[in-house]
């Protein structure tokens, strides 16, 4: 082979190699704001989403999420034993949702 072919052949694999580095760190940034908004919503640090990327604690992480109590929870506890208790809906309603012979328009 020439050279000339050598070198075509090692900058269009340097081109797939760097296109596939930036597309490995475009999903490893997602991962990473996935995992920190989950750890937010659920009342933790985000930055708990952090250790989904170490072998270990991503497993340990998980359990927390799966099986802890979540400081969301805990707060929106408090907060209806404040108020007493969970809101109260009237078990029969005046006016019910869904009526029982629903009229819907006729389509033809």
């Amino acid at each position: 082979m020439p050279s000339d072919q050598y070198q075509t052949l090692g900058a269009s694999f340097g081109i797939v190699l760097a296109i596939s580095a930036l597309f490995s760190l475009a999903i490893i940034v997602f991962a990473i704001i996935i995992y920190w908004k989950i750890f937010s919503k659920a009342g933790y640090s985000g930055a708990m989403g952090l250790l989904m990327f170490v072998p270990i604690a991503n497993i340990i992480a998980l359990c927390i999420l799966a099986f802890g109590n979540w400081p969301v929870l805990q707060e929106l506890n408090a907060l209806r034993q404040r108020v007493g208790g969970a809101p109260q809906f009237p078990q029969n309603p005046q006016n019910p949702q869904y009526p029982q012979n629903p009229q819907y328009p006729q389509y033809r």
